[in-house]
């Protein structure tokens, strides 16, 4: 009988101290974020009319991850809260709608390896991250968490990861469906708040692959990026008397591709970066497609703590007959464009601005007086690709949108605590009023805010 007790005694010391050694080897975080938004919008996205006054609020974004690392796993998730303050009131419980943001899961996934530690000690990777995760590759332009945005952007989809000697390979799949069904395969992307791409799309995508391969090298990197997203076809049916119109899916697709080229490179003071994709298939209504965009900007450090820059973006648009035929609206799907095209956000994003394409001369300049306080000051000057129609539906003389002056302040107290302000300015032209359906627009839009970012 002492024989039994003390070999069940010795083998649960054994399963203990296993646990407890599991235990230590494994990591385990938490963290939080709040961040809030102070905004004077006076023609932030697009003009104003005149005779409209401006708006003044303050957003507020929080969230709380936790993190789990251990043998050949890891695991994250974030919850977030995203409202504006008053949008509840004081006196009142309840869950804010959907249109109004409000509680979600932003992020919550699980990523497993499938090489021993042996390998992944010499810098190499095979794992699968399945799970809602955000996409964040090179510059953003196509693929990007969108942060600026209080919501942020996410994907619910499975990502294979390889790695080796400099050497990245990833590949995505997502697949949406609005529920669990009994029978078919029907998706209605369209969503109730945020469109999920640029270009003021309107709808999510049913499903979505790509493939990313990128190489980085002693003076930068470079990549190639292929994705194709497809939507959801459809019927409308016309507005007949007093009966309106219905769209119906199917479950049938139509498929975009969009493929390309980014480098990257810093030789001592000068940088170059430089993009190219194209764009073919067919767009989310059916209509036949084939857009380009390209970029290219040059960097010089004219001292250690000043950075000058001057680029162009070009991407193709529709001449205003092209209602039917092929499109040459490049769309810039997943990324950021508040990083690139002004912080007034008036191209790429869900206010839309016409089809005809856009180009952007701009040049930027970056000063660091203090090691912790960043000044940057950005001009660029917008211009359609191709003409636009006035509200008079007359052909317009001068393409050009206008010009943006942007003027911002970062501000680092601590590595947790984070101050940024900024005040800019956009004078718009009649072709800009045109490309947004303002009529009697104000000429010169103005916007201001001051965001505090706290992390904890």
């Amino acid at each position: 009988m002492d024989f039994f007790i003390r070999h069940k005694t010795i083998l649960s010391v054994c399963a203990l101290t296993g646990l407890l050694v599991t235990t230590a080897n494994a990591q385990f975080t938490f963290s939080g974020q709040l961040r809030t938004r102070t905004e004077y919008r006076n023609g932030q996205g697009s003009p104003l009319r005149e005779g409209d006054t401006p708006a003044f609020f303050t957003s507020q974004r929080t969230r709380i991850s936790a993190g789990y690392s251990g043998y050949r796993i890891k695991a994250f998730a974030t919850l977030q809260d995203v409202r504006v303050w008053g949008q509840d009131a004081s006196t009142v419980n309840r869950t804010t709608t959907a249109d109004l943001n409000g509680l979600m899961l932003h992020e919550a996934w699980g990523e497993f390896s499938l090489l021993d530690t042996s390998q992944t000690r010499l810098g190499k990777e095979l794992s699968l991250k399945i799970g809602r995760q955000e996409l964040v590759y090179d510059d953003v332009r196509l693929l990007g968490n969108l942060d600026w945005l209080q919501q942020g952007r996410r994907h619910d989809m499975a990502l294979l990861k390889w790695a080796n000697n400099g050497w990245m390979l990833h590949g995505g799949v997502a697949y949406n469906q609005n529920r669990e069904q009994k029978s078919g395969t029907v998706y209605n992307g369209v969503p109730t708040t945020y469109a999920a791409g640029t270009n003021g799309i309107g709808t999510d995508y049913k499903s979505l692959q790509f493939v990313y391969l990128g190489r980085k090298f002693s003076a930068g990197n470079f990549s190639l990026l292929a994705i194709k997203d497809d939507f959801s076809q459809y019927t409308t049916t016309p507005t007949s008397g007093t009966v309106a119109a219905t769209t119906t899916y199917s479950d049938a697709t139509w498929s975009r591709v969009t493929a390309g080229a980014y480098v990257n490179a810093q030789v001592k003071k000068l940088g170059v970066k430089a993009e190219a994709y194209y764009q073919g298939g067919k767009y989310r209504d059916g209509r036949d497609l084939s857009a380009t965009f390209y970029s290219l900007v040059l960097s010089y450090a004219t001292t250690s703590r000043t950075t000058l820059l001057g680029g162009i973006d070009h991407s193709s648009g529709n001449n205003p007959g092209n209602t039917t035929g092929t499109s040459h609206r490049f769309d810039p799907l997943y990324g950021t464009p508040h990083k690139h095209w002004g912080y007034m956000d008036y191209f790429y994003v869900a206010d839309g601005f016409g089809t005809g394409g856009l180009s952007d001369v701009y040049l930027k300049l970056r000063y660091k007086p203090l090691d912790r306080f960043t000044v940057t000051f950005d001009a660029h000057q917008f211009t359609s690709t191709n003409p636009i129609i006035g509200l008079d539906k007359v052909e317009m003389n001068n393409p050009s949108f206008g010009q943006e002056y942007d003027l911002i302040g970062y501000y680092t107290i601590t590595k947790q605590i984070g101050l940024e302000g900024g005040y800019c300015v956009f004078n718009a032209t009649d072709a800009m009023a045109a490309a947004k359906s303002v009529a009697d627009p104000k000429k010169t839009a103005t916007w201001a805010y001051l965001m505090v970012n706290l992390r904890f």
